[in-house]
C-alpha cells in the first residue's frame, strides 16, 4: 500500500532488494498453481527455490506427441474423450482440408485477411476447430513474444494458450441456438466498438450461426458489412442453405469436405497408437465407414470400440467386436449371401438372412452390405482389379464376379437391391421385407437384359427362311399387281390418306376412304377401282391430293377389276367381325341364354366428357 511506503519508506525492512526478482514466479508457474487447485492435484511443499519453468518443445514437434504423454489422466482428473482429447491444436493436425489451409496460410503471408468468415460443412468435420485455429493464428504473438500473425500458430504463448483452454478475454464463442434474439446481437454491436484488452484482434465465434433469427441477422449486416479494423467474425454451421444471401455476400465462406474412409482409419490407427490400443485394420475400417466422414463421430465409436474390448480381457480392438457393436454383416457372410442369390439357391438364402437377424444384424444392414459389394464389383468389372479388398478371398470373389457377369446384370442387380433397400426401411416388417427382396433379386438374376433379347430376336429374324412368293409377309413380284395383298396394302393406303387429311385437303381425305379400292400402290403410282355405285372419275382429285401430301408427282388411273376393299369397307368388316365376336363370347351367350327377349344394343355414339349422357332407355 502507498501508506506503508511512508512508515517504513520505499522498500519495507524485510525486504532487503536481493533475488526480489528471482523470487516472483513466472506465468508458468502461475498457471500451474491454477490447474492444481481447479483440478484438485496435490499441492507441492513451499520451497525457496521456484519450480522450473517447462522448457518449450520445438515449434515443428506437433502437438499430438505432446498428447501422448497424457495418455493416462492424472489421479483426480475426469477422463477426457478422445474426440476432445485429440481436437486439432495446429493446422497440421486437421486431416482433409489442405484446400482451406493453404488459402488461409496465403492470405496471412499477404496480409489478406478477411473480416469474417464462414465454416460449413457436415457435423464432425472440424468447423468450429477451425475457427479456434483461425483465433489462434490472428493471435499468436510467439514464444518470444514478438511473433505476428501465423498459419503455425506456437501453442506456447499466453494468446495461444488461453485461446485453446477456452478462456480468453478477446476470443468470444457464443452458441447461436441459445442466443437467437436481437439482444444478444445488439450486445455484439456495443461490443465491436471497444479495442482488444490484450490480444492483436477481437474475434467473435458463433456456432450454428443459421439458428440467429431474421431480425437478429437483419441487425447484424452493417456491422458484419464494415467492422472495426480490430474485429473478426468467425461463423460456423452445418445448414448454410438457412443463411441470407446478405450474409453470406459478406463472408469469405469455406466448405469443409467429408474425410474419406481411408484417411479417417489411418487417423484412428495413429490415435490407438498414441493410446496404446491394438486395434485390427479391418475393424478401424469399419469404424471409419460408419462414421461417414466425420472425425468426431469416428472417435467417439473408437472410443466405444476400446471400451468394448477391454472387456474381453485382451485389449485389442477386433473386427468381431465392432461387427457386433455397431449391428454389421461379416463381409464373409455377405460374400457367401450374394453367392447363394447369383446361384439360385433359395433355401441357403432364407438361412443366412435367418442366421444374421439372429446375431443382431439389422435386414436394412444386410441390403447395404449387398449394395456395396455389387459397388465394387462394378469398379472391378470397370477398372480390371480389385485394388481396394481387405483380404485374397474377398479380391478373387469380387474380380471372379466382375469377369463372370454382365454390366447389365449388375446394374439390374443394383437396381433390385436399392428398391429392396428402399422397401425394408419403410415395411412394418423388415425381415419379412429383406427376404421378399432378396428372393426377388435371385430370380431376376439369369433373367437376360433387354438390350441382350432384342440382339437374340434381331438373330432369330436374320436366320428365319425369307418367305417365298405367295406365302403371307411375301413381297409382291415388280410388274404384277395382282400379288399386293390387301394385308399389305391397307396399312400403307391409310398412311397416305391420314397425310392428306393432315396436310389440309379433308375432303379429298374423305373421298380417298370411300372410293379407292387399291389395285396397285408403288412408290409414285396409283391403280384403283371404284365401289358400285361411283361412277365419277376422281383420278384428278386424288392426284391433287397426294401431291399435296408428298409433295411429290403421282401417276393416278382408274382401272377395272377389284381391287383392296376401301378404308370404310375394312372398317365395317371389323366391326362386324367385333360384334360377331362379342355376341359369341361365353358370357354373352350365356346372358342371351338366360334372357331369350334380350337385344344387344350398340351404341356408337361417344360418351360426353363428365360422365355421358346416353339415353339408354330407347
Amino acid at each position: 500500500m502507498d501508506d506503508s511506503r511512508d512508515i517504513f519508506g520505499d522498500t519495507p525492512p524485510w525486504d532487503d532488494g536481493e533475488d526480489a526478482e528471482e523470487a516472483a514466479p513466472d506465468a508458468a508457474a502461475l498457471e500451474a498453481a491454477g490447474q492444481q487447485s481447479m483440478f484438485g492435484a496435490p499441492e507441492t511443499p513451499a520451497s525457496d527455490t521456484p519450480a522450473p519453468a517447462p522448457a518449450p518443445q520445438p515449434a515443428e514437434a506437433p502437438a499430438a506427441l505432446a498428447k501422448a504423454s497424457e495418455k493416462a489422466p492424472a489421479a483426480g482428473q475426469p477422463y477426457r474423450v478422445l474426440a476432445r482429447k485429440y481436437r486439432p491444436q495446429t493446422f497440421a493436425e486437421l486431416i482433409g482440408q489442405e484446400a482451406m489451409v493453404q488459402t488461409l496460410a496465403n492470405a496471412i503471408r499477404r496480409d489478406r485477411l478477411a473480416h469474417a468468415f464462414l465454416m460449413t460443412g457436415v457435423r464432425g468435420v472440424g468447423k468450429t476447430s477451425t475457427a479456434r485455429l483461425i483465433a489462434k493464428a490472428l493471435n499468436c504473438i510467439g514464444p518470444d513474444g514478438q511473433g505476428g500473425p501465423t498459419i503455425d500458430p506456437c501453442g506456447q504463448c499466453e494468446p495461444c494458450v488461453a485461446i485453446a483452454e477456452g478462456r480468453h478475454i478477446d476470443v468470444i464463442e457464443m452458441d447461436a441456438a441459445s442466443h437467437t434474439g436481437v439482444d444478444d446481437v445488439r450486445e455484439i454491436i456495443e461490443a465491436v466498438r471497444y479495442a482488444a484488452v490484450s490480444a492483436r484482434y477481437k474475434i467473435y465465434i458463433i456456432d450454428e450461426v443459421h439458428m440467429l433469427s431474421r431480425n437478429a441477422f437483419n441487425a447484424l449486416l452493417k456491422t458484419l458489412e464494415e467492422p472495426p479494423a480490430h474485429v473478426k467474425f468467425l461463423f460456423a454451421t452445418t445448414e448454410v442453405d438457412k443463411l441470407p444471401v446478405t450474409v453470406l455476400s459478406r463472408c469469405q465462406r469455406f466448405d469443409l469436405r467429408r474425410i474419406p474412409a481411408p484417411m479417417l482409419a489411418g487417423h484412428f490407427a495413429r490415435v490407438c497408437g498414441l493410446e496404446g490400443v491394438a486395434a485390427e485394420d479391418e475393424a478401424l475400417a469399419m469404424v471409419a465407414a460408419a462414421a461417414e466422414g466425420s472425425v468426431r463421430d469416428g472417435l467417439s465409436i473408437l472410443d466405444q470400440a476400446i471400451a468394448h474390448a477391454d472387456l474381453d480381457g485382451e485389449g485389442q480392438v477386433r473386427a468381431e467386436t465392432v461387427r457386433d457393436m455397431l449391428g454389421l454383416s461379416d463381409r464373409s457372410v455377405q460374400r457367401n449371401l450374394l453367392g447363394a442369390i447369383l446361384g439360385g439357391r433359395g433355401g441357403e438364402v432364407l438361412d443366412i438372412v435367418a442366421h444374421q437377424f439372429a446375431l443382431g444384424v439389422e435386414p436394412i444392414a444386410m441390403l447395404r452390405g449387398l449394395m456395396d459389394l455389387a459397388h465394387r464389383v462394378a469398379l472391378a468389372q470397370v477398372g480390371g482389379n480389385a485394388a481396394d479388398a481387405r483380404s485374397t478371398e474377398e479380391r478373387e470373389a469380387i474380380e471372379g464376379w466382375a469377369g463372370a457377369l454382365r454390366p447389365g446384370q449388375i446394374h439390374r442387380l443394383w437396381q433390385l437391391l436399392l428398391k429392396g433397400h428402399d422397401e425394408v426401411k419403410s415395411a412394418p416388417d423388415p425381415l419379412v421385407a429383406a427376404q421378399m427382396a432378396l428372393l426377388r433379386v435371385m430370380h431376376a438374376a439369369d433373367m437376360p437384359d433387354p438390350g441382350a433379347l432384342v440382339r437374340k430376336l434381331e438373330e432369330i429374324a436374320a436366320r428365319a427362311p425369307a418367305p417365298q412368293a405367295g406365302e403371307p409377309g411375301a413381297s409382291p413380284a415388280p410388274g404384277n399387281p395382282s400379288a399386293s395383298s390387301p394385308a399389305a396394302v391397307a396399312p400403307r393406303w391409310e398412311a397416305l390418306v391420314d397425310d392428306v387429311e393432315h396436310a389440309g385437303e379433308l375432303a379429298i381425305a374423305n373421298t380417298m376412304r370411300m372410293q379407292v379400292r387399291v389395285v396397285e400402290l408403288a412408290e409414285g403410282l396409283l391403280r384403283y377401282a371404284q365401289p358400285p355405285g361411283f361412277r365419277e372419275d376422281i383420278s384428278a382429285l386424288v392426284r391433287g391430293g397426294l401431291q399435296a401430301a408428298t409433295g411429290e408427282h403421282w401417276q393416278v388411273e382408274r382401272v377395272s377389276g377389284e381391287g383392296a376393299p376401301t378404308l370404310v369397307e375394312m372398317a365395317e368388316t371389323k366391326k362386324s367381325a367385333d360384334a360377331e365376336a362379342l355376341r359369341t363370347s361365353p358370357l354373352v351367350a350365356a346372358t342371351l341364354a338366360a334372357f331369350p327377349g334380350a337385344e344387344l344394343i350398340q351404341d356408337d355414339r361417344p360418351a360426353v366428357i363428365g360422365g355421358g349422357s346416353r339415353n339408354w332407355r330407347r
